[in-house]
């Protein structure tokens, strides 16, 4: 490996990463293979190890190389990536009823099936989990509490667990004290305290699109209307068609998932975060956050929750441990600013209080350390398997079709050629005992009808031949 000597005007760092991308196209490099470490390229190539790094952050923004975690940069899958769609920021906005989806409940139902490869499952799998220590960890702490153990911990619960979530939430950028957080049986639960906080029936509750199946479900059982508004894949839910919405429509709360946001996986930028804040504070609009999978970045810091810009209370942050350590220990906490007391109150009312032996265990587990020990080995595996299941949509999928680049968490948004049906997609894949999401459950309006989400969490040998097996359906699932 050589740079060429001769300058052609461009900037050092520019020169380098247009030789590692003629490498890449050359055959060098290919997709998924690890590219040299920061300083074995800087040897090589004897420029400085600054300039490599801006080489590769260049690269990096520009979706041709990808870092993961502890392990180095690699080569990103060549599928085209989903573009944003064009939005106009006074595009005509309408709150749409929601009602109950038996897809939905099917693909729900479907996820926990163990006979179709689980490549819809929007859970971890329990192989990368610390199911042995937590175990350990939970015996223990009962001997230790004992009665304790077996009481109600009422809202906001454990004073320990809660002492570490707050300690914890500054590397989000966001500053707490023990007292200000509330924990709920998961973050679904988190959610819909929020949500009964700031909304009655018939309220309109603004969300991105393609939005969370379920979260939209949750949204019907409470009577209320979801107000769709355009969500791109670098940006996050559009500013621009929410600041025209709330001009034109009453909107009594926001819901959104900033950090790798289910389906997209996309991270808002710290900037549109803040506008989003300072948009709705400027209205008196709560904001309800989902920051489930922020701790599964692949970047080199995790990213800071919208909760960081909220100076008036209006923020109401949700999160839980389902998607990193334990789903079925139902443990999520909330934030709720202003909503805290009346979250605490509905809490109460609703289930009484959260599970104390799973609160105790976790509070442990955190305390110890054993949470960052964890996620650092998790993300790695979460960063490789993405990678893998995006190479095999490339290389197996019809010609024209495109992807999402998430930059955390294990999901995949796919877009296939206008006129694939992926509810047909979906029960042929059944059919073959495969498990998939169709796109068209992410939306109230119909859209989407072309894409699917896959979930990267269980993957192996035999979900690649899933992929493959996929790709063939899909060119037929006209």
């Amino acid at each position: 490996m050589a740079l060429a000597t001769v300058s052609d005007g461009r900037p050092l760092y520019e020169r380098v990463g247009g030789e590692i991308v003629s490498l890449i196209e050359g055959g060098t490099f290919r997709v998924g293979e690890r590219l040299p470490s920061i300083r074995q390229l800087s040897s090589k190539l004897n420029v400085s190890i600054n300039t490599v790094m801006q080489a590769y952050a260049v690269l990096e923004d520009r979706r041709v190389i990808q870092a993961r975690p502890q392990s180095g940069y690699y080569v990103c899958p060549r599928a085209p990536e989903i573009t944003a769609e064009p939005v106009s920021a006074n595009q005509r906005f309408r709150a749409t009823a929601v009602t109950f989806s038996d897809l939905c409940q099917q693909v729900i139902r479907n996820m926990m099936n163990p006979e179709l490869l689980p490549l819809a499952s929007a859970v971890p799998n329990p192989q990368h989990l610390p199911v042995d220590k937590l175990s350990r960890i939970m015996a223990a702490e009962l001997r230790r509490f004992g009665p304790q153990s077996i009481s109600y911990m009422m809202p906001p619960g454990s004073e320990r667990l809660r002492t570490q979530i707050a300690k914890r939430s500054l590397l989000y950028g966001v500053s707490v004290t023990p007292d200000e957080v509330l924990i709920t049986s998961g973050c679904v639960e988190a959610v819909h305290l929020a949500l009964r906080a700031t909304c009655r029936a018939g309220d309109t509750i603004a969300v991105e699109s393609p939005f969370y199946f379920n979260f939209l479900q949750l949204i019907a059982e409470m009577g209320l209307k979801a107000l769709e508004i355009p969500s791109t894949p670098k940006e996050g839910i559009s500013i621009e068609a929410l600041s025209y919405a709330i001009e034109n429509n009453k909107i009594s709360a926001c819901l959104v998932i900033p950090n790798f946001s289910n389906p997209l996986g996309n991270l808002m930028p710290e900037e549109r975060k803040r506008e989003l804040v300072q948009l709705l504070a400027s209205r008196e609009i709560p904001l309800i956050e989902d920051d489930i999978y922020g701790d599964l970045t692949f970047g080199q810091q995790r990213p800071f929750a919208a909760k960081s810009h909220d100076r008036k209370g209006l923020v109401i942050y949700c999160s839980s441990f389902s998607k990193t350590l334990a789903p079925g220990y139902r443990v999520g906490w909330a934030i709720g600013g202003r909503f805290q007391d009346e979250m605490e109150r509905l809490k109460m009312m609703t289930n009484l209080a959260a599970a104390s032996p799973t609160q105790l265990a976790l509070a442990e587990f955190l305390a110890t350390g054993g949470y960052d020990h964890h996620l650092r080995a998790i993300r790695r595996i979460y960063a490789k398997n993405l990678s893998q299941l995006s190479e095999a949509v490339a290389r197996y999928f019809p010609e024209g079709t495109r992807m999402s680049r998430p930059g955390g968490g294990f999901m995949l948004w796919v877009e296939m050629p206008e006129g694939t049906d992926s509810v047909k997609l979906f029960h042929r894949a059944l059919e073959h005992r495969i498990g998939i999401t169709p796109g068209s459950i992410f939306s109230l309006s119909g859209k989407y009808r072309n894409y699917i989400r896959l979930s990267s969490a269980f993957w192996d040998e035999r979900s690649e031949r899933g992929v493959e097996t996929l790709g063939r359906l899909a060119r037929d699932a006209k």
